[in-house]
């Protein structure tokens, strides 16, 4: 601890003598009497200024003592303003007057650390000076000797009472009883009262520190108020979406975004000291806010009666781009100017430049200086020339005044001015500044970067899928950035395969669209998404949003449900002409076979099997494990159910499939891993977890009936060299839609060909299992390979639900319904129609009048004339 001023030899040296003096001065004089005289103790006699002064430094822990002691409010009073004797009425002026200097005293205190013994003698001055006290028995000073003291020694005592903690008192005895002294006290304190000076200070000083209270509670609350600013690089203006791949390539920005990011080294250093002579010349100089640059644009615009220079600096520009709004308040303009500060604390120059520079917005649609250099003049700022740089450096106050596509004169002269103050900062010669004004302002226009959606399809069920994660407030606030789960390569390779399969295979077949889903089986993640051949010609995703009827694709579930019940792949039932509450399930061809296993009656895709299957089960257990493997459109408890009657889509039959890939392990399909704010806030985190909806053994043994379809059956065209493969192939009535979907351990992908206005095709399902090969083919490839569980043994297996078969009306075996709605019996060997031929009638050819033809004119043939 330092005191200037002050011996601390001569303390220690001291320190007991002192104490001694404080406690004789307070209690220890009680058995006195009370001095007679003030003569030669210099307590009252008159001193210079000087005398005084010096007698305050040498004696910094005495006491000085004016005879009688009074009351420190009124002493402070007369020695102030009240000292004239003119003010002092008779019985008052017997009144004495206290002179102490305490500073010695405080420093001795603080230094030994003795504030308990302190505060027990403030204690007891305080209580013996309480105000309404004085002392008694004492003869007033004359008054000669108070008026004759000199009037800066005086308010030097005075101003050392007000400091002091400590009172000095004489003996207790001396002190009077209130009533003594309550009369003149009263008067003195009406006479301070009715003065109007009094009332005047007292108001201004209220109002004074009621304001500065105010206005310091004010910048507290704003201070604390401010955002953190460590992550500016993670800023999205208001109204903006950006879109990005798995590996951060951007597939889609709508909305006032800067579509290419630059770091600070990849800009022209003569860019960058082009925004800075003209925007903040001072740059380097402030710590956010530049007072002297204030005062110079003010000057500045005044003389040349134009907005030449800013008083924001760039850090401030940059506070208010990402921060504030344009509102024209004096608290913005605080805020504005504490985050520029902050933003200077917590950021380095060169990290304030390159933020600003790749956010500022320079009009048409361009943020940023990679944006503009393209949208003005078609080049990468590297290519920019001086003439270029100090067009782009003068858009920021007005971009639309000042572009060179709206006006080209102004932007001309705004380009000028940057030249001219770029050579009064010495970044460029005279001769440079002349040759770049010389030339004319020459544009080369350009629509922003990324207008183009990459995968837009992919890119459109995200935005309809974030509605799901995302607060609505968040989403008209805008400024966000989704982070995908697709993976571009394989995006490419779904989008060839689709364009391929709608060209040369819907030809032939008689298709016009096609989708493609592609996913992880061990994360639910969607790696490919195509929904149809052209996104520009139709937006409408055939992937998510089309509802078409599976066929038998959907008979993999059905399966799966009689697994779970505790049936065997091995059990068998009759293929036979069945009719059941008036249903009539019909094979291909409507051919029957008689007794079938139910794995081969799914490899062979056997509709009655499967419609038996569904009764032992139940409508029930069947729908609701769909359900909870993935689909989640509306199934319908009927007969036809076991063939794909209700519509689904193809990214929840691909997703339920995945469960069976992922054995039995549920995890919802999903294309949105994270979203971010504006302000590089993280408010939506993707945490998919699998959930158990069917039992291990269950999905295995679904998994090894799936596996014979591609390896004995219908799904043959989708087999793949080096791995196994398990799917199932699917086509609606009157071949309306043809599916496949297929996995292998890590990967389902489901295939969907047809058209939108449900025209029946000539095709096949076979189609869709090529074009999956096609696709997974070139996607896994070089993805080791993992092999499907084996078959669990079958004997004394436990169901994992319940059963509830569907108990039908009538079921009338052998019997079909022909083509009039009659039941008949069925004939296996049906002989074909005899027509026999008919003589066509006679029929009377209708009369034409013939049509009416100019005569060909012929030119005559030249005859030589006969002699």
């Amino acid at each position: 601890m330092r005191f200037e001023g002050l011996n601390v030899a001569e303390f220690f040296s001291n320190i007991k003598d002192t104490l001694s003096k404080v406690t004789n001065a307070i209690s220890g004089n009680s058995d006195r009497e009370p001095p007679k005289t003030a003569k030669g103790n210099k307590l009252n006699s008159p001193e210079s200024e000087a005398e005084f002064s010096t007698r305050t430094r040498d004696e910094r822990a005495e006491y000085v003592v004016s005879e009688d002691a009074a009351p420190l409010e009124e002493s402070e009073y007369l020695e102030s303003e009240y000292l004239d004797s003119e003010y002092l009425e008779p019985e008052y002026a017997r009144y004495p007057i206290v002179k102490r200097d305490w500073e010695g005293l405080k420093r001795l205190i603080a230094w030994l650390e003795i504030e308990p013994q302190v505060t027990s003698l403030q204690s007891k001055g305080k209580e013996l000076l309480r105000p309404g006290l004085s002392l008694r028995g004492t003869k007033s000073p004359q008054k000669s000797d108070s008026s004759k003291l000199p009037e800066k020694s005086a308010s030097q005592n005075t101003e050392l009472q007000r400091h002091t903690e400590l009172q000095e008192i004489s003996a207790p005895q001396e002190i009077s009883t209130p009533q003594e002294n309550s009369a003149p006290q009263e008067n003195t304190k009406k006479r301070i009262s009715r003065r109007p000076r009094f009332w005047i200070s007292l108001g201004v000083a209220s109002i004074g520190g009621g304001a500065l209270i105010y206005g310091l509670w004010i910048l507290y609350t704003l201070d604390k108020g401010l955002p953190d600013v460590n992550d500016l690089s993670a800023f999205n203006r208001d109204g903006t979406l950006t879109i990005k791949a798995a590996d951060n390539t951007i597939l889609l920005q709508s909305g006032p975004a800067t579509r290419e990011k630059l770091k600070l080294k990849e800009i022209p250093e003569l860019l960058v000291k082009a925004f800075i002579a003209i925007e903040d010349r001072r740059f380097y100089k402030h710590r956010g806010v530049d007072y002297q640059g204030i005062v110079r644009s003010i000057v500045s615009n005044l003389i040349e009666r134009d907005l030449v220079q800013g008083g924001s600096t760039i850090t401030q520009q940059l506070a208010r781009v990402v921060f504030l709004n344009q509102e024209r308040s004096i608290r913005r303009k605080v805020r504005e100017a504490l985050l520029a500060q902050k933003i200077e604390r917590e950021l380095s120059k060169d990290q304030v430049l390159e933020r600003y520079l790749n956010l500022v917005y320079l009009g048409s649609d361009a943020y940023g200086v990679a944006d503009a250099a393209w949208v003005f003049f078609s080049k990468t700022v590297d290519k920019l020339t001086l003439a270029e740089m100090a067009t782009l450096a003068g858009l920021p106050p007005a971009p639309s005044e000042y572009s060179p596509l709206v006006n080209p004169n102004i932007a001309k002269k705004r380009r000028n001015l940057v030249l001219q103050q770029m050579q009064e900062a010495k970044v460029i010669t005279e001769a440079q500044a002349k040759e770049a004004m010389a030339e004319p302002i020459a544009v080369k226009p350009s629509a922003p970067k990324r207008f183009k959606v990459v995968a837009p399809y992919f890119a459109s069920y995200i935005r309809k899928e974030l509605p799901r994660y995302v607060s609505q407030d968040a989403l008209e606030a805008g400024g966000l950035t989704v982070e995908t789960t697709v993976d571009l390569k394989w995006q490419k390779i779904a989008e060839e395969v689709v364009k391929n399969a709608i060209e040369v295979d819907g030809r032939r077949q008689g298709f016009e669209q096609a989708a493609l889903v592609s996913m992880d089986t061990k994360t639910g993640a969607v790696k490919a998404l195509v929904g149809g051949g052209d996104f520009k010609a139709s937006q409408f995703n055939r992937a998510t949003q089309a509802l078409r009827q599976p066929g038998s694709t959907f008979k993999g579930l059905v399966y799966a449900a009689a697994m779970a019940a505790g049936f065997s792949p091995y059990d068998g039932y009759e293929d036979e002409p069945i009719i059941i509450d008036g249903y009539q399930p019909n094979n291909y061809g409507k051919k029957f076979s008689g007794w079938r296993s139910m794995s081969d009656a799914l490899t062979r895709s056997v509709n009655v099997v499967a419609v038996k299957v569904l009764m032992d089960v139940g409508f029930e257990p069947t729908i609701k494990l769909a359900n909870d493997m993935g689909i989640k459109s509306k199934l319908s408890p009927i007969y036809s159910l076991a063939l794909g009657s209700s519509e689904v889509n193809l990214l929840e039959l691909t997703n339920a499939y995945g469960t069976l890939a992922s054995q039995g392990n549920f995890i919802e399909a999903h294309g949105i891993t994270r979203v971010v704010n504006q302000r590089g806030d993280v408010i939506y985190q993707a945490n998919f977890k699998p959930k158990r909806v069917l039992d291990k053994d269950s999905a295995a043994i679904t998994t090894w009936m799936l596996e014979g379809v591609v390896q004995d059956g219908t799904g043959g065209p989708a087999a793949l060299s080096d791995r196994a493969v398990a799917g199932k192939t699917g086509t609606s009535e009157n071949v309306r839609d043809l599916w496949f979907i297929g996995y292998i351990p890590q990967v389902v992908t489901g295939v969907w060909l047809g058209n939108d206005d449900n025209y029946p095709t000539w095709g096949t399902s076979g189609t869709a299992a090529y074009n999956w090969r096609d696709f997974m083919s070139q996607a896994v490839k070089g993805m080791p390979v993992e092999k499907f569980p084996k078959l669990p043994e079958l004997e004394g297996r436990k169901r994992s639900i319940k059963p509830k078969p569907v108990e039908p009306k009538r079921i009338i075996r052998g019997m079909i319904v022909n083509e009039d709605g009659a039941i008949v019996p069925y004939n296996p060997n049906p002989e074909p129609k005899y027509n026999p031929p008919q003589e066509p009638a006679y029929q009377e050819p209708a009369y034409q009048e013939p049509a009416y033809q100019e005569p060909a004119y012929e030119e005559p043939a030249y005859q030589e004339p006969g002699y």
